[in-house]
């Protein structure tokens, strides 16, 4: 069982920064895929990146690539999301999320999410 937690959302004007944080319990962090997502109010949830077990590979979806990183540390169980140049069509609430596999249909671990706002 992995528990998720994410802070570090807010409001930020267009052309901000944000920085998000998920920390996982457990020992077994470096194990899981990590992928964060996000669910803008009336659409549905859509992939943001994703990053392999010891960060090595990482993956972005077209709409954030160039603007966010996707990191993690697996000595402190936590992965981040460096969210740079921001959009208001970035507002939304953004969930980590793990799985063991590599492109995962559907992850086994959730977040509750945390909403960021950009105004514009």
């Amino acid at each position: 069982q992995v528990q998720l937690v994410e802070s570090g959302g807010g409001l930020v004007q267009a052309g901000g920064s944000l920085r998000l944080s998920c920390a996982a319990s457990g020992r077994t962090f470096s194990r899981y895929v990590m992928g964060w997502f996000r669910q803008a109010p009336g659409k549905e949830r859509e992939f943001v990146a994703v990053i392999s077990w010891n960060g090595g590979t990482t993956y972005y979806a077209d709409s954030v690539k160039g603007r966010f990183t996707i990191s993690r540390d697996n000595a402190k169980n936590t992965v981040y999301l460096q969210m740079n140049s921001l959009k208001p069509e970035d507002t939304a609430v953004y969930y980590c999320a793990a799985d063991r596999t590599w492109a995962a249909d559907e992850y086994d671990y959730w977040g509750q999410g945390t909403q960021v706002t950009v105004s514009s």
